[in-house]
């Protein structure tokens, strides 16, 4: 296939090993994509707050960034937010009050650009002086850019349960195989994020390969060009792929992106 114009993938499980680190082969991959001038576009469900740990491996950001499934992009090099689609508190009153219906012992939290406030009975594993607790008409009196639901269950019933009576008003998906559920306002996917950067770049879509591993990076399948799914990404994801690469362990973006940049000499 023609060498595409731009790349985009998602992060945990894709560009990022278990371990949470990536490999030296995808970071020369990652080169020789600057040394074409193609843009590589970070997109994923995480806050900008998580960004820090990738970029202190593949060195400062050269492109822009979507985060929280589309509703943020961050400018890194400039360190400002550039564009972004929060829910309104209206509707995560309303969103939370169709859920709790359904789910009385679910569990919210809500991600703001400067931190996340969840619930007491929300389970944490963030230690941060940006995350704290509060009361559950707290966290639904301000914009959030995401809401986030927990509780037990199997996660692809639950979502799609979920998606069914959200429908039209919000955008349901998961990026974990545990029971998280991410809430974003009606129409906000990392499709509609990636969309909005590639048009900064000029970029049609049928010129980008993405890659992912989770049901938030199908949406972005849905627009790109060309797919491709990691060897370890859930069945749905490789079934609607292009393209299946080898797993996050085995640098999986660098094997795919051999096959369309020519690697550089190894001294």
């Amino acid at each position: 296939m023609t060498p595409p114009a731009l790349v985009a993938s998602d992060l945990d499980g894709t560009l990022l090993r278990t371990d949470r680190t990536v490999g030296a082969r995808t970071l020369a991959a990652l080169a020789r994509l600057r040394a074409h001038d193609v843009p590589f576009v970070m997109v994923t469900g995480r806050p900008i707050r998580w960004l820090a740990e990738v970029v202190a491996q593949t060195g400062p950001p050269t492109s822009l960034t979507v985060c929280s499934n589309g509703a943020v992009i961050y400018d890194g090099a400039a360190d400002q937010v550039v564009e972004h689609r929060p829910l309104a508190p209206e509707l995560l009153a309303h969103v939370v009050e169709r859920l709790q219906d359904r789910y009385p012992d679910v569990a919210f939290a809500a991600e703001t650009n400067d931190g996340l406030r969840h619930e007491a009975h929300y389970p944490i594993n963030e230690i941060s002086p940006l995350v704290r607790p509060g009361e559950l008409a707290e966290l639904i009196a301000s914009p959030a850019i995401k809401l986030l639901a927990r509780l037990d269950g199997a996660p692809d019933a639950v979502a799609e349960q979920m998606s069914e009576s959200l429908r039209g008003v919000a955008e349901v998906t998961r990026s974990s195989h545990d029971c998280l559920i991410e809430i974003s306002a009606a129409g906000v996917t990392k499709a509609t994020g990636l969309a909005w950067v590639a048009q900064q770049y000029g970029v049609p879509p049928e010129r980008i390969v993405a890659f992912g591993d989770m049901p938030n990076d199908l949406p972005m399948f849905g627009f790109v060009g060309h797919s491709v799914a990691m060897a370890n990404a859930e069945p749905a994801v490789r079934a609607a792929a292009d393209a299946v690469t080898t797993s996050n362990d085995d640098d999986g973006i660098a094997d795919y992106l051999d096959r369309l940049f020519e690697p550089a000499p190894i001294d």
